[in-house]
C-alpha cells in the first residue's frame, strides 16, 4: 500500500549521496512479485531509483478459503512493466549488470517439462488444505516435522497445497515437472533454468532449516515427490542464468544480462532495510504484516516462521501477518468514497485523507478495537478461521474512529508477535519499518507506542525491490558483500520514538487478546 501520508514522527537525518555519472552504467533491476501488483525497478549502486513501474493483476477469491493467482498474470505484468520502464525513462538495456526478483511467499506452481503453467497457484492465503495439515500432524507428528523444518504445519504452506494437487487434481500433479515458487517461477522464464533459493525454502516441510537442504526421508514420509522440487538449492544473490533470447524480445532486456536466484519478499524488504546483523528487525508495512527478526544461529518457534535470510548464514524469525497495509486498502475501497471525492478535489491521495481523519481522534480509538484477521490470521495464532471484528462501536463512533482503529488493530498484531518471539529469546529493540505503510508517519508512531520500540524508516516503498536488486549487485560484483551493498545504498530519513504515557493502549491491547479467546469458538462455527 503506499501513499504520501502525513502525520506524527520526528525528522532523522538524510544521507547526503553524490552520484557519479559512471553509476548510471551500473544499474541493477529488481522485480517484486507482490500480491496485488508487480513493481519493476531500476536502481543505481547508490540505491537511488533511476524508474519505476507498477502492474497489477488479478487475485482470485474462488471460494471460502481459496485464494488463487495465475502465475501467467505475474510474468505478463512483468514483461508490460519491464517494456514501459525501458521506453518511457529512456533505459539502455546493457547498462543494467544484473537482475534480482523478490516475491510472495507459499506459492506452489506447477510446471511440465515444457514450462507450462499446468494450475493457478493458491497464495500465501489460501486455506484449502486444512485437512491434510490435520492428516500430516496425526501419520507423522508434528513434533517430528517441526524439529526438522522449524516451521508449523498450516495449510498456508507450500507442501500441503502439493499435496492437495495430488489428491484433488491427479492429472495437475501426474504431469507436474517441477513445484516453483513466485521469484523462481520469474527466474525460469528469464532464464529457462529451474531454480530454489534458500529462503524460499521454509515453505516445504521436506526442507532441513539447520543444513538448507532437501529431507529425503520427510519427502518420502509427507508423500511429496523429490524429484518435483528443483534439485539445486541456489544461494539468493548466486547467478542462475542470463537473460535468454526470447525473454529478451518479450522485455526489451539485454540478452545475456545476469539474473540471480532472488528471494522471499519479506526477506528482501529486511535486506532493503539494512537489516543484516543478529537482532535487527525489519517490520513489514505491505499488503500482508509482520516483522522479521535476523538471527546468526537456528531459533525456532511453532508460533512463527522461520526461514533462511537472503544474507547468506542467516535465518530470520518472522511473524506473518494477513492484515497489514491490505486492511486500509480494503477500508478505503469498502468505505471511503468521500476520501477518494475530496483527494480528487485537491488532487492529493485518499490514503492522505484517511490518515488525516485518524489523526483527529484520540489514541485508542475511543475504545474501538479492531481484529485485523481479514483472511484467517497467520502468526502467532495459526487460525484459518479467525474474522475481522470491529468492538465497541456506539452512537457516538465515526469512520474515522474506525480507521485510526484499523491502524491501532494492525500494531496489535504486531506487538503480540514481537511477544511471542522475545519469549522464544529473540529480543527486538529497533524495528527497521518498510513498505508502504511507512509513509505514514502517524501509523508508524502508533506501532512505536504500542509495540514500545524505536522504529527508524528507511526509504519505505522501494525496501524489497531494492533488496532483490542489491542481490544481483553482489552476485555480479558492483558490491563486494551485503555490508558494502547496506553502506552504499540503505539511507534511514527519520524515526520515532515510542511515547511513554501508552496506558490506554495497554488496556485495548488486552481487550484485542480477549475478544479473540472469547470469539475463537464462535469464529471456528461460521
Amino acid at each position: 500500500m503506499a501513499g504520501n501520508f502525513r502525520g506524527q514522527g520526528e525528522t532523522f537525518r538524510k544521507r547526503s549521496v553524490k552520484e557519479p555519472m559512471e553509476s548510471m552504467k551500473n544499474l541493477l533491476l529488481g522485480i517484486d512479485i507482490g500480491t496485488s501488483a508487480c513493481k519493476v525497478a531500476v536502481f543505481d549502486k547508490t540505491g537511488k531509483v533511476v524508474a519505476s513501474v507498477s502492474k497489477t493483476y488479478d487475485v482470485y477469491y474462488v471460494k471460502d478459503g481459496w485464494v488463487e493467482q495465475d502465475p501467467n498474470q505475474w510474468w505478463d505484468a512483468v514483461v508490460e512493466a519491464i517494456q514501459k520502464m525501458i521506453s518511457q525513462y529512456k533505459i539502455n538495456p546493457v547498462d543494467i549488470k544484473g537482475v534480482g526478483i523478490d516475491g510472495q511467499s507459499w506459492s506452489a506452481i506447477p510446471i511440465d517439462i515444457g514450462g507450462k503453467v499446468l494450475a493457478n497457484t493458491p497464495i500465501w492465503m489460501d486455506t484449502r488444505a486444512s485437512d491434510i495439515c490435520t492428516r500430516l500432524k496425526d501419520e507423522i507428528g508434528e513434533d517430528e516435522i517441526f524439529q526438522l523444518c522449524g516451521n508449523p504445519v498450516e495449510p498456508m504452506y507450500t507442501t500441503p497445497k502439493i499435496l492437495w494437487y495430488k489428491e484433488n487434481k491427479p492429472e495437475v500433479y501426474k504431469n507436474t515437472y517441477k513445484i516453483l515458487q513466485s521469484n523462481s517461477f520469474i527466474v525460469y522464464r528469464l532464464t529457462n533454468e529451474v531454480s530454489q533459493e534458500m529462503s524460499q525454502g521454509y515453505g516445504l516441510h521436506c526442507f532441513d532449516m539447520r543444513k538448507g537442504i532437501w529431507d529425503e526421508d520427510m519427502c518420502k514420509k509427507l508423500g511429496v515427490d523429490i524429484n518435483m522440487l528443483p534439485e539445486k538449492i541456489y544461494k539468493c544473490h548466486e547467478v542462475v542464468g542470463t537473460i535468454t533470447k526470447e525473454a529478451a524480445k518479450a522485455t526489451s532486456l539485454a540478452e545475456g544480462t545476469p539474473v540471480v536466484a532472488g528471494g522471499l519478499d519479506a526477506a528482501c524488504g529486511t535486506l532493503g532495510a539494512g537489516v543484516i546483523h543478529a537482532g535487527q528487525t525489519q517490520e513489514q508495512g505491505g499488503q500482508a504484516g509482520g516483522m522479521s527478526i535476523c538471527l546468526e544461529e537456528y531459533k525456532a518457534d511453532k508460533k512463527l516462521i522461520l526461514s533462511y535470510h537472503v544474507v547468506s548464514d542467516k535465518w530470520l524469525l518472522q511473524g506473518g501477518t494477513v492484515g497489514g497495509g491490505g486492511v486500509i486498502r480494503w477500508f478505503e475501497k469498502e468505505f471511503c468514497e468521500l476520501e477518494r471525492n475530496n483527494a480528487k478535489d485537491t488532487n492529493g491521495n485518499s490514503f492522505d485523507e484517511m490518515n488525516i481523519e485518524a489523526q483527529e481522534i484520540n489514541k485508542g480509538s475511543d475504545g474501538v478495537v479492531f481484529l485485523p484477521y481479514m483472511s484467517g490470521e497467520r502468526s502467532p495464532i495459526w487460525d484459518k478461521n479467525a474474522k475481522g471484528v470491529f468492538y465497541g462501536l456506539d452512537f457516538a463512533k465515526t469512520r474515522a474512529h474506525m480507521i485510526r482503529a484499523c491502524f491501532e488493530g494492525v500494531a496489535f498484531s504486531l506487538k503480540h508477535n514481537l511477544e511471542v518471539a522475545e519469549q522464544a529469546g529473540a529480543y527486538v529493540d529497533t524495528l527497521y519499518a518498510t513498505g508502504g505503510s511507512a509513509n505514514s508517519l502517524l501509523w508508524t508512531q502508533i506501532k512505536a507506542d504500542i509495540t514500545g520500540k524505536k522504529i527508524v524508516v528507511p526509504s519505505s516503498d522501494t525496501s524489497a525491490t531494492m533488496g532483490a536488486a542489491m542481490l544481483a549487485g553482489v552476485g555480479v560484483g558492483i558490491y563486494k558483500d551485503f555490508e558494502d551493498a547496506v553502506e552504499k545504498c540503505v539511507n534511514v530519513v527519520r524515526e520515532h520514538k515510542p511515547k511513554a504515557d501508552n496506558d490506554i493502549y495497554t488496556k485495548n491491547y488486552n481487550t484485542y487478546l480477549e475478544l479473540y479467546r472469547n470469539l475463537k469458538d464462535l469464529m471456528a462455527k461460521s
